[in-house]
């Protein structure tokens, strides 16, 4: 199993970690936020942390909360890039009640392996599912595939699309519904795709108060995405952030419906991040093969 690590970002750094936060640098702003895996002691100080933090991430208690910040420092909004071998997008960031900022800056070593699947295969068509702001999307058009978003929330998948024309790029095909329901009713109409990038939540729901549950639920999702993958000149990437999920989890999920002969093509490992430090934060799980 490999740990990958995004290590290409110029507009982003991972400064500090610890006591259950993470102090991270998006452009030229310095975010306070939670992070639950954080379990150890910070390098830096108490002092230092709040001397460098344009905003801070504050709690109610519940799944959401708000941001203490100046507001003649910090903008509600900004823009970072991400450029690397041919990758060149750029993401309007913003200061959200869940404390998410626009991108989950880790995946940009999926975004790498997407954009270069993509440009190996002619005419390609790519399903992103689960899809927020669409940072997968913009890798997977930025190498030349025809492109289906698929998220069930209105307001991030406009914010997809402003990304995308940020970015330069064009005919993304933007759809709010309920992942789970559309990749069923694909596979009823014998669609095929040569992609598919999911990177489904532990629970949320559709547009239409569908829900969904990964524990429950995602081994059909997988079942449905495997009859709608292309036998060949196809790829699946695949991620988890659930607390407890290893990554022979998602390995055994693959074999399951795409076949044990699958198993030496995926590789299977964790993302993380890594802080000045040299410490490395643990960012979720991931699954992905190309054939």
């Amino acid at each position: 199993m490999k740990l990958l690590s995004a290590n290409h970002w110029k507009d982003y750094r991972l400064i500090d970690t610890g006591g259950f936060e993470k102090l991270e640098q998006f452009g030229r702003f310095v975010l306070r936020r939670p992070e639950p895996q954080a379990v150890w002691g910070k390098t830096l100080t108490e002092k230092e942390w709040a001397a460098r933090a344009h905003a801070t991430f504050i709690p109610d208690g519940s799944a959401s909360g708000n941001w203490e910040r100046n507001p003649a420092e910090m903008p509600d909004q900004w823009y970072v890039q991400y450029r690397h071998q041919g990758l060149n997008l750029k993401f309007r960031l913003g200061l959200t009640g869940f404390k998410h900022v626009g991108i989950f800056p880790e995946q940009a070593i999926n975004w790498e392996y997407i954009y270069q699947a993509c440009q190996k295969i002619p005419q390609a068509s790519v399903l992103n599912l689960f899809a927020y702001t669409g940072g997968a999307s913009l890798a997977a058009r930025a190498g030349g595939a025809d492109v289906i978003h698929c998220d069930s929330i209105r307001q991030v998948v406009n914010w997809a699309n402003v990304n995308m024309e940020e970015s330069g790029l064009k005919d993304i095909r933007w759809l709010v519904e309920d992942a789970f329901k559309f990749v069923k009713k694909e596979a009823k109409r014998g669609r095929q795709y040569n992609g598919i990038i999911l990177d489904p939540p532990a629970w949320g729901h559709g547009p239409k108060g569908e829900k969904w549950k990964l524990d429950e639920m995602i081994n059909e999702m997988i079942g449905s995405v495997s009859e709608i993958l292309a036998p060949k000149n196809s790829f699946l990437v695949f991620n988890a952030y659930s607390l407890g999920y290893s990554p022979l989890v998602l390995g055994n999920l693959i074999s399951t419906h795409f076949g044990p002969e699958t198993s030496h093509l995926t590789e299977l490992g964790e993302l993380c991040l890594e802080e000045d430090s040299g410490r490395k934060l643990p960012a979720g799980v991931f699954a992905r093969f190309s054939r």
